[in-house]
């Protein structure tokens, strides 16, 4: 059975990475998809007995083949039941997906870059949507490399109001980066407490992106960037010889500070900014010279901001939990040097990315495929259900390679609908006994997720009343 680890395991993980990290060569990633047979016998199981009982198989739809499907975004309106999934590789596009009947999802739109033929890199990755002035947007992220067209093209942005007529779906903009060229590699969409629905990026500079959406589709000449978030120096800039750069973000409201806050992984470690000023950032906390840890993937709070999620994305590395509450109460820009504790499916794979619905952190784990662990006592993280979408071998890309199955999840509030994006099988529909939906409030906590209120902005923004 797949359980946490203990920090006995830790400390050999620790150990392994730090001789892994000296040999460099052997964690080389296969950037260029093949195929391959993926199929084990005593792996075929059917659906339903792939997992834990509470974790309920709801449908599955295939889109496309090997390593073709990356992240997924559900919208949160129930009478919106709308899948987003990201495309990479040729040809790189758009997968719309109606989960009207979650038990069988059905693609209703499909969107392909021109010429795909001619581009180069991973393409299509990260969508995210956002509404404004009464009308639903998806902000479609790609990365394209030097030998083919749009090296500087950041992110493509669709007007999807009129669905489920496909016909409606139309292009509405696209945000170029030129000074940065290489794409956006992922992006976060935020309903700032002003009120701005916003879009954080990652760029191949050392710095994070930001754009007012609003002034985007405005036709602002400059895409509607108005800010930017440096990537802070650390330890770990001597031994890049001075390069940084961001990797993934979380953005969401502080209640208790009425602070909108950036929590980001990259060069160093995670840290955390203030950006209720878009034009000022402001670093407040640092996790640096954590054993094991030179740069942060994808990094997520409680929706309170007392203990936060931190991953790295390597071979035998687990996912780490940080307390930050001694943190908030230091004055300047304090540094966390260590995890509370840790916790990963199988300690020969790896998460890629997870989703914090407190206590539950759902995870998308690669080769573990839909993974859940209660963080409800952040000292001793435990499994709570999980279901293997990916029944191919271990490594099938290579010695040391392991990112291959589950790639992105995100989660219903409404109702608690589970989706997770298989990097082969496609995309997957699931329900959790004991899950119904979610709400901060039900557990003593702010209602603050990866989620947006697109039509009142953050839970808990006080707001200010004029004589």
């Amino acid at each position: 059975m797949k359980s946490p680890i203990s920090s006995n395991m830790l400390a050999v993980f620790g150990i392994i990475w730090v001789t892994v990290m000296s040999l460099p060569t052997l964690l080389v990633a296969q950037d260029s998809p093949h195929p391959y047979n993926y199929g084990n016998p005593g792996d075929d199981l059917p659906p339903g007995a792939r997992g834990t009982p509470n974790i309920h198989y709801l449908g599955n739809i295939p889109l496309g083949g090997f390593l073709h499907v990356a992240d997924v975004e559900v919208e949160q309106e129930l009478d919106r039941p709308y899948a987003y999934v990201s495309k990479r590789f040729r040809p790189s596009g758009m997968d719309i997906v109606s989960l009207e009947d979650p038990k069988n999802p059905k693609l209703i739109y499909s969107w392909r870059i021109e010429n795909a033929e001619l581009h180069q890199g991973s393409g299509a990755l990260d969508g995210r949507y956002f509404k404004h002035n009464e009308r639903y947007y998806i902000v479609q992220s790609t990365q394209f490399r030097a030998g083919g067209p749009n090296t500087d093209l950041g992110a493509v942005v669709f007007d999807v109001t009129g669905l489920p007529d496909p016909s409606t779906v139309r292009e509405v903009g696209r945000i170029r980066a030129p000074e940065t060229p290489g794409g956006f590699h992922n992006i976060f969409t935020y309903k700032h407490s002003d009120g701005r629905p916003l879009l954080f990026s990652t760029t191949s500079g050392p710095h994070a992106n930001i754009y007012d959406l609003g002034l985007f589709l405005e036709g602002d000449p400059n895409y509607g960037l108005i800010g930017q978030v440096p990537v802070p120096q650390s330890p770990y800039w001597a031994l890049r010889g001075g390069r940084a750069s961001w990797h993934d973000y979380y953005v969401g409201f502080d209640p208790a500070t009425q602070q909108d806050k950036l929590w980001a992984g990259g060069t160093g470690g995670y840290f955390v900014f203030d950006v209720t000023d878009t034009s000022n950032p402001e670093l407040l906390v640092s996790i640096t010279n954590v054993q094991g840890v030179v740069h942060g993937h994808t990094f997520t709070p409680s929706p309170d901001g007392l203990f936060a999620v931190g991953e790295v994305e390597n071979q035998w590395q687990p996912l780490r939990l940080f307390d930050l509450r001694n943190a908030w109460s230091e004055g300047g820009n304090p540094v966390v040097q260590r995890a509370i504790s840790a916790w990963t499916a199988n300690y020969q794979n790896l998460s890629h990315n997870h989703e914090v619905r407190w206590p539950f952190v759902f995870v998308s784990a690669y080769e573990d495929g839909l993974q859940v662990f209660s963080m409800f006592d952040p000292f001793n993280p435990r499994t709570v259900g999980y279901y293997d979408t990916y029944s191919g071998p271990h490594m099938a890309r290579g010695h040391g390679n392991v990112n291959l199955g589950a790639w992105g999840v995100d989660v219903r509030n409404a109702d608690g609908l589970i989706v997770v994006s298989d990097m082969v099988s496609g995309l997957y529909t699931f329900k959790m006994d004991g899950f119904p939906s979610w709400n901060g409030h039900d557990w003593n906590m702010p209602n603050i997720s990866s989620a947006q209120d697109w039509d009142n902005g953050p839970d808990g923004v006080e707001r200010k009343t004029t004589m």
